[in-house]
């Protein structure tokens, strides 16, 4: 006779489609009943799609029947809906993070591209546009808009127990690594990561926002599944650098956002290129053109290509984004081609 062990064994083999992390470490198998050879599993699923509930439930059923003395297999799937995001008056759509108007997700599907550093400028340069801006560090585990910004402070919380965002260059900020030391790591399991998400995301007074940036961690993990499930985002952008290795990633990213329906605004291809500055010449060290064939690929807009240079990385390492420290820079420029871009899809 199979064992309830041996089926959640099975069960941990289904992915959630367009994440990495498989069904059971995600919580979704809520029993498992065994009477002889006859198996039966209740999953509960939150997804506003039809189509990721029908897609888990056959792979399960699939899974669990490639077990020895397994001759029949029953899979319930309890589907909730997601929150539904409320309308203010005048159509104004509301996020579920009080005192947003519009959360932008910043995603990568790996390391090294940027990301962060994309992120940055592009919450600086909205802000310069005019907008109330504010950056959330969602990479629990490699947060690193503390150093970006220069902040050594750690935030504290008001009367109502909300913790209140640190403030710099005209930015509300929040990141893990405000409340730990330089070198000490955060090590968290999956619930501890659901739980300071959350945290982050509702328990800090981001009131008057016009735009929450959220600076999701590479990859399609725990982070991400938990905002993209409990927040209602007004879309992403994906930041990706020409060549094959970084598209290919940047591709799940994409389609992690098409599986729960949020929408891509563009993508960012970062480190386009380097400009020589002794003669102005033009270096393609990552290849060209990726960026634009993945934007056509998905059907999506190409927001900018921003060179790789030395000041950019120089900035960000003295606590000063390069949209802040040098605003009419060619890299300044190109955030606020991005910023002005998304404002127009995202407007206030």
């Amino acid at each position: 006779m199979p064992t309830t062990d041996a089926i959640r064994q099975q069960l941990a083999t289904v992915k959630y489609p367009g994440f990495s992390r498989d069904i059971v470490s995600f919580g979704l198998v809520k029993d498992i009943v065994v009477t002889g050879g006859n198996v039966s599993v209740q999953l509960a699923i939150t997804a506003g799609d039809a189509k990721i509930p029908a897609q888990i439930k056959a792979e399960a059923e699939a899974a669990i029947r490639t077990l020895p003395d397994v001759t029949n297999v029953t899979v319930r799937v309890d589907i909730h809906a997601p929150q539904q995001t409320p309308v203010a008056a005048g159509g104004m759509p509301q996020t579920s993070i009080p005192g947003v108007k519009h959360v932008i997700a910043v995603a990568s599907g790996k390391g090294g591209v940027g990301k962060s550093t994309v992120a940055a400028n592009i919450a600086c340069a909205l802000h310069a546009a005019g907008a109330s801006v504010g950056l959330c560090d969602c990479d629990l585990y490699g947060p690193s808009i503390g150093l970006m910004f220069g902040v050594t402070e750690r935030p504290f919380a008001d009367d109502d127990n909300r913790i209140i965002p640190v403030e710099r260059h005209g930015l509300k900020l929040m990141s893990m690594g405000f409340l730990l030391d330089d070198a000490a790591p955060a090590i968290l399991r999956g619930p501890m990561v659901t739980k300071y998400t959350q945290q982050f995301l509702r328990q800090v007074n981001w009131d008057g926002l016009d735009y929450l940036i959220l600076d999701l961690p590479p990859g399609t993990g725990d982070i991400q599944l938990t905002i993209v499930q409990t927040v209602a985002l007004a879309g992403a952008v994906i930041v990706t650098t020409p060549q094959e290795v970084a598209l290919i990633d940047a591709r799940k990213a994409a389609t992690m956002f098409e599986k729960v329906n949020v929408p891509v605004l563009g993508i960012v291809e970062n480190m386009s290129h380097f400009l020589c500055p002794s003669d102005g010449k033009r270096y393609d060290i990552f290849g060209s053109g990726g960026g634009q064939r993945e934007a056509d690929r998905l059907k999506v807009p190409l927001l900018g290509q921003v060179p790789i240079d030395i000041a950019t990385r120089e900035a960000g390492d003295k606590g000063a984004p390069i949209v802040i420290a040098e605003p009419t820079c060619a890299v300044s420029k190109s955030f606020a081609s991005i910023a002005a871009k998304l404002r127009t899809a995202v407007p206030t």
